[in-house]
């Protein structure tokens, strides 16, 4: 159940989870919001899609959201584990050189909202910096290390958004960080 302190700003906001969990760090983006679900009620004007490494697929609700943030491994000269946040006017500096494994797809989703007039008035790109893109479910420990963090960013941006995640009184366990954990214990 979610409580807000102030109204919404945005009636529709999408949040979206980029990577590729199968190739560790690149699944951050997936990885984190699964853990913002199990860690917070989201307000109902909130839509939690899991990206994936899709790309067109994303176009139609891109398209009918009125804010979206997305989350997803950046490419950046910083630490592993380093976080960024990449908003609005910020953009297109951003995507003049490539950062994200899947700026290809959306940089062409984005440029085509902007083409058609169908851009959300607010965009933004939580990142993190990979360390690891082996096989494998799991987090590096670089990257894990700053998991809360990037967590905490996207609680931050929803709230700045006007749609406050309220804390669950019980924390769950997301899908992929159990087959995770799974693949961990079988292969120590």
């Amino acid at each position: 159940m979610a409580t807000q302190s102030q109204p919404s700003l945005y009636a529709n906001i999408l949040l979206i989870g980029m990577g590729n969990v199968l190739m560790q760090d690149e699944g951050i983006g997936v990885r984190v919001v699964e853990e913002l679900e199990c860690r917070y009620h989201l307000p109902a004007n909130v839509r939690v899609v899991d990206g994936g490494t899709t790309g067109m697929e994303l176009f139609e609700p891109m398209r009918e959201a009125d804010a979206l943030v997305v989350a997803d491994a950046i490419n950046a000269d910083a630490p592993h584990g380093s976080l960024l946040r990449i908003a609005n006017a910020d953009i297109r500096a951003f995507f003049q050189t490539k950062l994200s494994n899947h700026q290809l797809g959306l940089s062409d989703l984005l440029a085509l909202l902007t083409l058609k007039g169908q851009m959300p008035r607010h965009v933004a790109i939580i990142g993190m910096v990979p360390h690891s893109l082996e096989n494998r479910l799991g987090l590096s420990a670089p990257v894990a290390r700053s998991l809360d963090a990037m967590v905490g960013m996207l609680v931050d941006e929803l709230t700045v958004l006007g749609a406050a995640p309220a804390p669950r009184e019980e924390v769950g366990i997301g899908h992929w960080r159990r087959q995770s954990d799974i693949e961990s214990a079988l292969c120590a």
